[in-house]
């Protein structure tokens, strides 16, 4: 297939879609890896990034959506793996003077 079949060109992703998502995914990654060596995070804008992804994806026709699906995977990976990492790294990312209560009430 050439880039000037029509097919070629629908394989791939719409270029905003693919901007946004790709973006998304390396703050991600960035995130993740600041998480796993301690240093405290920022994730006030992932969710806007989120919302304006899903957004486009939705007004998206119905091809191009399907077309996002691998990038969508990709991000969806990445949320899984800092989540991963934030939990294992809970008691470095609570905040100042936040102490656990004991499971035990004495």
């Amino acid at each position: 297939m050439n880039a000037s079949d029509p097919a070629a060109r629908r394989a791939e992703p719409p270029p905003l879609l693919n901007a946004l998502a790709t973006r998304l995914s390396r703050t991600l990654a960035v995130a993740r890896a600041l998480a796993g060596n301690g240093r405290t995070i920022d994730l006030s804008g992932v969710q806007d990034g989120v919302g304006r992804l899903c957004a486009q994806c939705l007004d998206a026709a119905s091809d191009e959506g399907r077309e996002m699906l691998p990038l969508l995977y990709g991000v969806l990976g990445e949320l899984d793996a800092l989540n991963t990492v934030l939990r294992a790294t809970a008691p470095l990312h609570a905040p100042p003077h936040h102490t656990q209560a004991h499971p035990i009430a004495q």
